[in-house]
Parts: structure tokens; C-alpha cells; sequence
């Protein structure tokens, strides 16, 4: 996977991913992961800076729940309508975006 195709859209990723039902970080991970068959494996130190400023951006609503094998409470992270709202723009500025580079791949 290229780092850089990532990068612009991890939120799309993220709120996608989110939008089904809350989840904490590993959580997270384990269901990209999942649901494209590994090609998105998130390393943690690239997805816990966005859930952080997704949350601070007001994307995201975080509640700690069960606890984790450490011990500790683990923090689940749940769409905000905000969220939402972006979700739906980001969903069309991808496929504008993809449709326009297929057209330009003449695919």
C-alpha cells in the first residue's frame, strides 16, 4: 500500500469504518484490516494521532468501555453527526475523484 493514498484518506477510512458501530483503536485496525482482505494494516502509531484530532475536530465521540487484557478501559470511538456530514462529502469527493482518474486512465 502507498503511505501517500493513505494519507489523504484516512478519515474516509476511519469514519467508514466507524459508522457501523463504535470501536476502540485495535478494534479498528483488526476491521480494516479485515474488510480489505490486509491491505490496509495500520500500524498504531499512524491511526491514534487521527482518531485523536478526528475526535478534537469533533468527528468522533469517545467513551471508555470493557476493559482491555492490560486492565485498563478502552476507549471506543463513535461517529458524531458532524461526522457524518463529512463522511457523506468525503464519499462524493472520492468518487469524483476516482471517476476522473479513470477517465483520464481510459479505463
Amino acid at each position: 500500500m502507498n503511505p501517500d493514498l493513505l494519507r489523504g484518506n484516512l478519515e474516509l477510512i476511519v469514519l467508514t469504518i466507524l459508522e457501523r458501530q463504535p470501536l476502540y483503536g485495535f478494534a479498528i485496525i483488526q476491521e480494516a484490516k479485515d474488510r480489505t482482505q490486509g491491505y490496509f494494516d495500520f500500524k498504531e502509531g499512524s491511526l491514534y494521532p487521527a482518531l485523536h484530532r478526528m475526535e478534537g475536530d469533533g468527528l468522533l465521540a469517545a467513551q471508555y468501555g470493557e476493559t482491555g487484557r492490560n486492565g485498563k478501559p478502552r476507549k471506543y470511538y463513535a461517529v458524531t453527526d458532524k461526522g457524518l456530514e463529512t463522511l457523506r462529502q468525503k464519499r462524493a469527493e472520492y468518487s469524483t475523484f476516482t471517476q476522473a482518474i479513470s477517465r483520464l486512465a481510459g479505463s
